[in-house]
């Protein structure tokens, strides 16, 4: 197999991968308040803190509206609050709140049982070199879409909003 077959090897795993850990996600969400999208929102916060609303669509690639949407839901929850921004009067600062910390908490430690058993008989030095091979891969990939990367595709954005263009 060579460089190229081996990369298309790889990249046909990351949507199903991708898929089912958001399956497995989403049951242990069940029964809660939080949404698949507010729980990507609030890791990011717990990982980058208190961030604008355009700044995390941007990383979660997904349209400043979209999030917006979230954000609105995860304040109305006291998961997340709002601050004021010193770089920019206007754009204020989302950030999680003890409660919304606590929450995510509680999930992630569901989350690691989930890992422990998904990962079992998979040395930890091998994931360490997964995730440093698909980083690279998805800079190689970013790079080659170069100034486009960062800008929602037509095709998301409509989804995003419901419909299509």
């Amino acid at each position: 197999m060579n460089r190229v077959e081996a990369a298309y090897a790889v990249l046909r795993h990351v949507r199903p991968l991708h898929q089912y850990s958001a399956r497995a996600v989403a049951d242990l969400l069940e029964g809660t308040d939080v949404s698949l999208p507010l729980r990507a929102i609030l890791v990011l916060l717990l990982e980058g803190g208190p961030q604008t609303v355009p700044d995390l669509g941007r990383e979660l690639l997904v349209t400043r509206q979209g999030v917006q949407k979230v954000v609105d839901e995860g304040v109305r929850l006291g998961h997340l609050e709002l601050r004021a921004n010193p770089a920019h009067a206007r754009s204020r600062l989302v950030g999680l709140t003890d409660h919304g910390r606590a929450v995510l908490a509680d999930l992630q430690r569901a989350e690691a049982a989930n890992l422990e058993a998904a990962t079992t008989g998979i040395d930890p030095e091998d994931l360490a070199r997964c995730a440093d091979v698909l980083a690279r891969l998805t800079a190689g990939v970013r790079a080659i879409a170069g100034e486009q990367a960062d800008r929602l595709h037509p095709d998301v954005a409509a989804a995003d909003r419901g419909g299509t263009d």
